[in-house]
């Protein structure tokens, strides 16, 4: 079959004698700046010279030039393909009057927001392949998901699309909306009904529709845990926002630090990240009075609740929330997969004109497929029972994770009292980046704490995710660590 080529080609007329010259320069300047990737399969040229209205020997010729320049090589029996070996090659090399992929036109970067240009650096640096046990936090078991199920609900979901009068509401399907209400109801105590949700596509997208409603382009003021989760913080930034980093303790953001101008206030109150303390209830209500008597708002993320294996569970603050000031985000992506890519907002009934609003100029509306099948997923009760389940497993793999720690780490790592979610963090004695560098000569993948922190580190700890490791790979990874004691 041959390949889509939409390549926008200006060729002078035929007959001019500069066509052959003209083709081959705007093919060799699509290479080299990016737009025809290494590996790329062209089109033939008998389809190359019927699309461009260009002579079948035209065609010929051009390629044959780019063969012979290196450009292009040719498979028998399968076609014209774009070099691989100029994956590297292309990215420091454009033709003349052509900018080099990655690099802007002249002043073309003053039109960029700083925050968007200094996001690259910002990434977190990408994991080696060396690296054998990954802590890696904040991701589930996705190989003990029940996907047969899922593929038989989504079938079901395709289905349904040949009805005129399915669902297409910026909101959310429904069903989703009633069935999500239910569960947070049961899970988390949120009292709601369907119309107070707002389905979104992840809590990070949750995130950005509330920072476009009620940060705006304005200076808005908005506290947040220190250390706290970058991508939330990156939306608000993004808006033009101010940060107030506040910071944590065992009982959670110390409130009284809160400045009186801050408008929005985002908490992690159930399980702080990443530290993982809770929220003591007096600070709850503290906060919840700081939002009253300053006209703010509170962010709940309640991210990874659903896995609690000690203590009493504290309510939710949009549970006791008597003035409308909370907004709850709640996600998926832990529960069951982060590619299911759909979370949720409770939000005020003030405010739901307002994000439906957005939701709908930002992508109109989450997956309909997934929508649909997650709303039958949690009704016939198999989100409940995943839940049960994985509860058992994360458990015994953090009860391994703790004992560990404290067993043959307890001179220089001490855990953080946890409760709840799938990582552990343990403050520990000295530089966490240079243990976090060291642990990677040994094939071991850990976090810093400090990654997460506003402006210079308030704390020196590590991060051990153990949602994605099975128990022999804790046990296995930790034997590694030992070599740095």
């Amino acid at each position: 079959m041959e390949p889509l080529f939409e390549l926008p080609l200006h060729l002078p007329t035929r007959g001019s004698h500069q066509v052959l010259r003209a083709l081959h320069q705007q093919l060799r300047a699509a290479i080299l700046d990016g737009r025809l990737r290494p590996g790329l399969r062209l089109p033939s040229t008998r389809a190359l010279a019927s699309t461009h209205g260009v002579s079948r020997n035209t065609a010929v010729a051009a390629y044959d030039l780019l063969l012979s320049e290196g450009y292009v090589s040719v498979r028998r029996g399968s076609g014209c393909y774009v070099a691989e070996a100029l994956s590297r090659r292309a990215a420091g090399k454009s033709p003349a009057g052509t900018p080099a992929a990655g690099k802007p036109r002249a002043g073309a970067d003053r039109r960029v927001h700083s925050f968007w240009r200094n996001r690259r650096a910002r990434r977190a640096p990408p994991v080696p392949d060396s690296i054998r046990y990954r802590f890696r936090c904040g991701l589930p078991d996705t190989a003990s998901f029940p996907y047969d199920i899922w593929r038989r609900l989504s079938n079901r979901a395709m289905r349904s699309l040949s009805n005129p009068d399915v669902s297409r509401d910026p909101q959310g399907l429904p069903a989703l909306r009633d069935a999500i209400a239910k569960h947070v109801s049961v899970s988390r105590a949120v009292a709601c009904r369907p119309e107070d949700v707002l389905v979104t596509s992840g809590a990070q997208q949750a995130f950005d529709l509330l920072a476009r409603v009620l940060a705006g382009g304005r200076q808005t003021l908005v506290a947040v845990e220190n250390p706290s989760y970058p991508p939330m913080r990156a939306v608000f930034e993004a808006v033009g926002a101010k940060l107030a980093p506040i910071p944590v303790d065992d009982d959670g953001m110390l409130v009284d630090q809160l400045p009186s101008q801050a408008r929005i206030v985002c908490v992690t109150p159930s399980h702080q990240f990443p530290l993982g303390s809770a929220m003591s209830m007096t600070r709850r209500m503290s906060l919840l009075e700081f939002a009253r008597k300053n006209d703010a708002v509170v962010i709940e993320d309640d991210y990874d609740c659903e896995f609690r294996y000690d203590g009493r569970p504290l309510d939710a603050l949009q549970t006791i929330d008597r003035h409308e000031s909370v907004f709850y985000v709640g996600t998926f992506s832990k529960s069951m997969f982060p590619e299911v890519r759909l979370g949720f907002i409770v939000a005020p009934p003030w405010a739901l004109e307002a994000l439906i609003a957005a939701k709908q100029a930002a992508d109109l509306i989450s997956p309909f497929i997934n929508q649909h099948a997650l709303a039958a997923f949690i009704a016939e009760g198999h989100l409940a029972r995943h839940i049960r389940k994985m509860r058992s497993i994360y458990s015994q793999r953090r009860r391994r994770l703790i004992d560990g720690l404290q067993r043959d780490f307890g001179q220089w790592l001490h855990p953080i009292p946890s409760f709840a979610g799938l990582h552990v963090s343990a403050l520990v004695q000295g530089d966490a980046e240079a243990l976090v560098e060291r642990a990677r000569d040994v094939g071991v993948g850990i976090g810093a704490v400090g990654r997460y922190c506003v402006g210079k580190p308030s704390v020196q700890g590590l991060v051990f995710g153990y949602g994605a490791l099975s128990e022999r790979s804790i046990v296995d990874g930790l034997d590694r660590l030992r070599q740095l004691r």
